[in-house]
């Protein structure tokens, strides 16, 4: 066995609590620390010595990491830089990739495993450029070589696209096969439709497949085709000439114009009208366009992806949906999996929204008890990770102090839709248990707390099985 191998690592953040939790990992495994609560700190701390890696925060008093980033590859291109923060937007990601970070970790940490390995691999690959000819990442791993001459993006972009967290949080086997996908299909040329149900991600994994294929250095435009007026769709894809309609004062350039040499994501193209799939089909199979009201045709060199939360199949068979455009457009397909088939990624998420949002409002991230933890573990999410998104923001505005529980979050859930268990004897079941409960709430005079100690079962599993009936008071 190799021996192990001890790297001298700089920590730039302002929060103690994390420096300590990350000196603290880093030094189990044998390597040395130094620490800086600022970026200015930190140009000191490489002005005086070398490191073999850097680990930034991003938001810290007085200058951004990604600011601070972009000087510390300037001080010490041989250093690899490690960005660990709670910003960890898709925007965020991308922008310290295009400015030299090796990998985005989520703060706090939970996985030291991850780091350690993340750690070792930038390190290793950074010192592989510092060879003679090495040329950026052809000294990397055959998987990290690969991927950049394929896609033509830069190394540092392609290395953060290609990281675990890809703007998609999670580490379930589900999201972990879509990665691996989205890394397939990234670098070819291919049309990617992406499937899914609303709130799940699906315009996260067109963003991951542009940064990681060839048009990575080109636009990324999006559209979707449901939020826009059906006489207003086509003029917004294919653009207009002046005096096309009544308030057309200038020319416009459409999406697809806007989108050449780069990506244009469809977003909702279920929603396309058929006339507009038509002209959309022409401009797939010739790579032309004409404007509104216009008569010379434009060239454009687009790669696009499609997403849709409808079944596509079934509306080719009901012709609301043309045959021919659907092959077109479902040449490597996606499907991005609802929460619900992912829950062991809730508490990761929501560690991740929290942080997010706490940090917005100035405070410290709560925590959610265990409880709550095991509400939301429960739950059907119907909408999904926006769902859940929209939820970890209100209750760090609306719930005071420092833990979240279930009783806290209870009332802003969904009730689940009911099915055919009304009949037979789960039905009879049921309706016995929610004559129970009504007793129980109306002996205590809908105090929830006493109704629950009445029935012998905690608040939150009483709570639970209010929202399951529908039961409200009358």
């Amino acid at each position: 066995m190799a021996p192990a191998e001890h790297f001298k690592i700089l920590l730039i953040d302002d929060d103690s609590a994390i420096r300590r939790q990350l000196r603290g990992v880093l030094e189990d495994e044998g390597h040395e620390t130094a620490e800086a609560p600022t970026a200015a700190d930190g140009y000191a701390q490489l002005e005086k010595g070398s490191y073999d890696a850097v680990l930034l925060d991003l938001r810290m008093p007085g200058e951004h990491g990604l600011d601070a980033l972009v000087k510390i590859r300037e001080m010490a291109p041989d250093t690899a830089v490690i960005i660990v923060s709670g910003e960890g937007t898709l925007e965020h990601a991308m922008k310290a990739g295009q400015r030299g970070a090796y990998d985005f970790i989520e703060k706090p940490i939970r996985d030291p495993d991850h780091l350690i390995e993340t750690l070792g691999e930038a390190v290793r690959v950074t010192r592989l450029r510092r060879r003679p000819g090495a040329g950026g990442a052809g000294g990397a791993s055959a998987g990290h070589s690969a991927a950049a001459s394929a896609s033509g993006a830069s190394d540092a972009s392609l290395e953060l696209a290609t990281s675990p967290s890809m703007g998609l949080v999670g580490q379930s086997p589900a999201m972990e096969r879509l990665r691996e996908q989205i890394r397939r299909v990234a670098p070819s040329a291919g049309r990617v439709l992406v499937t899914g149900e609303n709130g799940a991600g699906k315009e996260l994994v067109a963003a991951a497949i542009h940064v990681l294929s060839k048009r990575a250095n080109g636009p990324f435009v999006k559209l979707n085709c449901a939020a826009i007026p059906k006489d207003l769709l086509e003029s917004e894809l294919f653009g207009y000439e002046k005096g096309a309609f009544t308030g057309a004062m200038t020319a416009k350039k459409g999406r697809l114009e806007l989108a050449d040499g780069g990506t244009l994501f469809l977003d909702e193209i279920g929603d396309l009208a058929l006339e507009a799939q038509a002209k959309l089909l022409r401009a797939l199979e010739t790579g032309e366009i004409e404007r509104v009201g216009g008569t010379r045709t434009a060239k454009v060199d687009v790669r696009l992806i499609a997403a849709t939360n409808k079944d596509l199949a079934a509306g080719v068979r009901s012709g609301e949906f043309r045959e021919d455009l659907y092959f077109r457009l479902n040449v490597l397909p996606l499907v991005v999996p609802p929460l619900r088939e992912r829950r062991g990624d809730i508490t990761r998420l929501c560690a991740y929204f929290l942080e997010r949002f706490a940090a917005a409002e100035g405070r410290p991230a709560p925590v959610l008890t265990a409880d709550a933890t095991e509400l939301l573990e429960e739950y059907h999410w119907p909408g999904n990770v926006r769902e859940l998104r929209n939820l970890m923001e209100r209750a760090v505005v609306l719930v005071e102090g420092a833990s979240i529980t279930a009783a806290d979050l209870d009332a802003w859930l969904e009730s689940p839709p009911e099915t055919d268990e009304d009949a037979g004897l789960k039905g009879r079941i049921a309706r016995s248990e929610i004559d129970s409960i009504r007793r129980a709430l109306d002996a205590a005079d809908w105090n929830v707390t006493q109704a629950a100690a009445g029935l012998g079962i905690d608040r939150t599993n009483l709570h639970r099985k209010m929202r399951k009936y529908g039961i409200a008071r009358r």
